[in-house]
């Protein structure tokens, strides 16, 4: 799995990130799991005609010492689906740029 991970955060990092992305993500089925939704600006091609599939999203993986960001852009509705694509260049760009505002905002030193 491409992902982003940040790791050998401090237990006050950990919570500081956690919180963060209560404030900021909409929060998956499990504990300490996220989605970065994207926006219809951001969205490939192949996303742009798969409206039944939408939205489309990254997962946020809070973990003891670490934080993962995948970057394979999913479907809310459908897990098979030729829409569902790792992060293009946009679109990773749009995930660090969230990442360098957290870090900076949260003042982590990971």
């Amino acid at each position: 799995m491409r992902q982003i991970v940040i790791d050998e955060l401090s237990p006050l990092e950990r919570d500081n990130i956690d919180s963060y992305l209560k404030r900021s993500l909409q929060q998956g089925p499990m504990v300490g799991l996220y989605w970065i939704t994207l926006t219809a600006d951001l969205l490939s091609p192949a996303q742009h005609g798969h409206d039944k599939c939408g939205p489309f999203c990254l997962a946020v993986e809070v973990e003891r010492d670490s934080v993962r960001f995948e970057l394979l852009v999913r479907s809310h509705t459908n897990l098979h689906c030729s829409c569902i694509a790792y992060a293009t260049p946009v679109q990773r760009q749009f995930v660090f740029d969230f990442i360098d505002r957290m870090i900076a905002e949260e003042l982590i030193r990971a």
